[in-house]
Order: structure tokens, then sequence, then C-alpha cells
């Protein structure tokens, strides 16, 4: 929650609880409230969806081009049109430069500090898989939050977010938040990465990295390194380690 704090009770929701971060043992507050300069958020883990699943089919405007986008259309952006259907859904897609491996989905937003602590290592990501649609990864931001109670996670945050950061992939709105509801999305950041044949491989943390606040985080750099190992696995036409650690954030803000 992005708003000031003011009951006791609240702040006094579940504490103390042990989490592995980053390779060291921290004490943090397990699905109850952190501060984050002054105001408190609900931390929150991804609920780690099951392998294999289908990713849901959407539809969704991307608020950098205010153009409709489905599941479809983003997973096409990188198809090597000169190839057959065939060869580009294949794992691994073959010797092409833009043959399609996979399909990463990123539920994130504006305002969440857990988000912004990564947010450039995303422009990287995109910059090295997704390549503007030439690369080997289709990739999709999808803002799930309720822009009613936080307007800074609205289009015109999302469009200035993606712009300061260098990302190029597509950033969906999902107003209706059933995007998120299907896809079984948790909290910001949350990553679901899926092979060629559109099934879940990967559904974990980018890397080890937590945002420094009150009571807990560390000073690990951020560099993407357990994502990027998924994603290289897909490129290879490999299935990336089922051993996966959950990503952390803050809750999605659902609407009431």
């Amino acid at each position: 929650m992005n708003d000031q704090m003011g009951s006791s009770s609240r702040r006094s929701e579940l504490r103390g609880a042990i989490a592995y971060v980053g390779g060291s043992l921290c004490a943090e507050w397990s699905s109850g409230i952190e501060e984050f300069g002054g105001f408190a958020m609900a931390r929150t883990e991804s609920a780690m969806v099951e392998l294999g699943t289908v990713a849901p089919a959407f539809e969704l405007v991307d608020v950098r081009t205010g153009k409709a986008m489905g599941r479809d259309d983003v997973f096409a952006m990188s198809w090597d049109e000169s190839a057959t259907d065939q060869f580009n859904r294949m794992p691994g897609g073959g010797t092409s430069r833009t043959g399609r491996h996979g399909l990463l989905v990123m539920f994130v937003c504006v305002h969440c500090p857990y988000v912004q602590h990564v947010e450039e290592e995303l422009g990287r990501l995109g910059r090295d898989y997704f390549n503007e649609g030439e690369g080997p990864i289709a990739m999709a931001a999808i803002q799930p939050n309720d822009v009613g109670q936080y307007p800074e996670d609205g289009p015109d945050g999302m469009r200035a977010q993606a712009e300061r950061c260098g990302w190029t992939f597509p950033y969906l709105l999902d107003e209706a938040q059933e995007v998120a509801r299907s896809y079984g999305a948790a909290c910001t950041p949350d990553f679901f990465l899926f092979n060629a044949e559109m099934k879940l491989v990967y559904r974990g943390q980018i890397d080890g990295s937590r945002p420094r606040r009150s009571g807990g985080g560390n000073d690990l750099p951020v560099t993407g390194e357990d994502l990027r190992r998924a994603m290289d696995a897909v490129v290879a036409g490999r299935r990336p380690d089922p051993n996966q650690r959950g990503s952390l954030g803050c809750s999605i803000k659902w609407r009431t």
C-alpha cells in the first residue's frame, strides 16, 4: 500500500519472518508491511504458478503507441517473416536471428520501489533479448494496478517510465485487471517466461538484489542473472532449471 499508515494495528502485522534473499538470510516481514521513505508497502511474493501452464490470451492497449495488442500480436513481433511458421515456433529457433524462441510477460507498475529498483535492468533485458522486435524473445510489460487509487500508475506515468528506462517493448494497461488475474500475478514485479509453445517455463525473481528499506534489503547489484539464465535456456531450446525462487515486490493494487 502506498498510503501513509495511520493504524498501529496494521503496522504490527506478522513480522520477523526469515526469508532467504540473494544468498544471505535476513529478517523480513512476511505478507505484512514494509516502509520506504516514510510510506508503507505490502510485501508480497509471486504465487509461483504451475510450470507448463499455457499463456492466457489477452488484448490490451499499448500506452506507448495507443494500439490494441493481443498475446499473439506480441509474440509475432519478432517472427522471422522469411521462415516457415513451423520454424518460427520451434524451441531454439534454429539458426535464425529473429526466429521465435519465447515470450516474457512482466507485471510491473510505476510507483512500486521494487519495480523502480530493477526498471533500468528491464530496459537492458529489452535491448538484449527483444531488440525492438528483432531479438529472440518477445516481451511485454503489463501494468495491473487500479489507477483510480494510484493515478501515478496511469498511462502518462507509464509512458514517462518507458521513455526514462528505454523500454521499447509494448507497455500495456490492464485496466480491468482481468489479465493479471488470468496469469495468477500477485506482485510487482512478477515475471512469466513462456517457451515457443506458450508453456510456462519460468516464474521467478529477476535476481537476488532487493531495494534498501526499513529493516531489510541488500546491496547486491541488479544484474538480472536469474531471469537472464532462464531466457538464455529458452533461446538455446532448453528447459530452465525448475528450482526457481519467486519474485518479491509490492502487492498488486486490486480494485475494491
